[in-house]
């Protein structure tokens, strides 16, 4: 995998990239859609590519392991062909997920025992069996598997949890060595950081996880109930270790406002469920702040969902008719909202990308962090 930097912030530690897969060349910062299990909820292939311009997606291992099943994307050749993208994909090893299950799994050194939260079947994730199951879904960008300390949680458990995270990860990225790519494409391993909000642990997991030399690295375990004081915290050491020549992954990362910040410590890539979770249950994302569309304020409202927005929905939809659709549970809603937070965040990054160009990153983004933060 090539990174290239293309652009620098002369105020920070902003920049732009471009990353260059088989599938497709990836401009960064970026936003990926979250596609858990093969799909964006609510939003068609067509739509993303076409209208909210993504430029990678990401599904879940965990999810697609146990639903469809490795054999039957196999059978299709890989999840670009099974689900008709594309473009780049980026797998999450499913970590999070088994973190989630707390009452349903067990940690060993061999991996992680668990129970399918579908129909309680017992299963074992090990470092080398998600590597495989990875190899099989086929994704350009594959995650090590690891633990997701839970918030808050004691020092001693996060220093056992890291550690057990990091010897996973010289077992995954042995055995990726030891195996190939089955569908005649490159795949790219991407360990991940980890260390809970101790900045001990997160230095040393830096350090640790830089010195494999893999093509990118992940920072993980936040956004997990932690402050947000305490997340910058934990990036601002981690960035300053982690490679310069190597793009930066936050997992899991977060509302608008977390995501230039982010950007302004030097971060590249970012996926959340946020734009379209939120955005079905009526919250939108916009230019100039966070609406709740619920709100009887909206009902008579007939501008458009965001004027300055860039999606065919902002200017083709009102407030007043999405609150209608929302209010009444309309499936259609659910799109509407989803294809403009989604566009909303594509658009921002975009806008990130051409504020770092022209050296007036910093301004613009504290501008913007204002009136992001706004409820309107």
């Amino acid at each position: 995998m090539k990174f290239e930097i293309t652009a620098k912030d002369n105020n920070g530690r902003a920049r732009c990239g471009k990353i260059y897969t088989d599938h497709g060349m990836i401009e960064t910062p970026i936003f990926m859609p979250v596609g858990t299990a093969g799909t964006v909820k609510g939003v068609h292939q067509r739509e993303l590519n076409n209208d909210i311009g993504a430029q990678i997606i990401l599904g879940n291992t965990y999810h697609l392991y146990l639903r469809p099943g490795t054999e039957i994307i196999k059978q299709a050749g890989g999840l670009h062909k099974f689900i008709n993208w594309p473009k780049p994909i980026l797998t999450d090893s499913g970590g999070y997920q088994v973190f989630s299950l707390a009452d349903n799994r067990k940690l060993k050194e061999e991996g992680a025992h668990f129970q399918s939260h579908i129909d309680g079947s017992k299963h074992l994730f090990t470092p080398e069996a998600i590597v495989d199951i990875q190899r099989t879904i086929g994704a350009d960008i594959i995650m090590a598997f690891d633990e997701c300390t839970p918030y808050p949680c004691e020092h001693r458990y996060a220093k056992k949890s890291m550690e057990l995270t990091h010897r996973w990860l010289d077992r995954g990225i042995k055995h990726f060595y030891n195996t190939k790519p089955l569908y005649g494409y490159e795949q790219f391993y991407f360990p991940i950081v980890q260390g809970s909000v101790y900045k001990d642990l997160r230095r040393q997991s830096a350090e640790t996880i830089a010195s494999y030399n893999m093509p990118g690295n992940a920072i993980g375990g936040l956004s997990v109930g932690e402050p947000e004081a305490d997340m910058y915290e934990m990036l601002n050491e981690v960035a300053q270790i982690l490679p310069l020549n190597k793009p930066r992954y936050l997992m899991g990362v977060g509302t608008p406002v977390n995501l230039l910040e982010a950007v302004g410590m030097g971060v590249d890539m970012f996926d959340c469920v946020m734009p379209t979770r939120n955005g079905r249950n009526g919250m939108l994302f916009t230019s100039e702040g966070i609406i709740n569309i619920k709100n009887k304020k909206w009902q008579d409202d007939l501008s458009p969902l965001d004027e300055n927005g860039t999606s065919f929905v902002d200017i083709t939809y009102s407030k007043a008719y999405l609150r209608h659709l929302i209010v009444s549970k309309e499936i259609l809603g659910a799109q509407i909202a989803s294809i403009h937070n989604l566009s909303f965040y594509l658009s921002l990054m975009k806008q990130a990308r051409e504020k770092i160009a022209e050296g007036a990153f910093y301004s613009w983004k504290n501008t913007m962090v204002k009136k992001l933060s706004q409820r309107l």
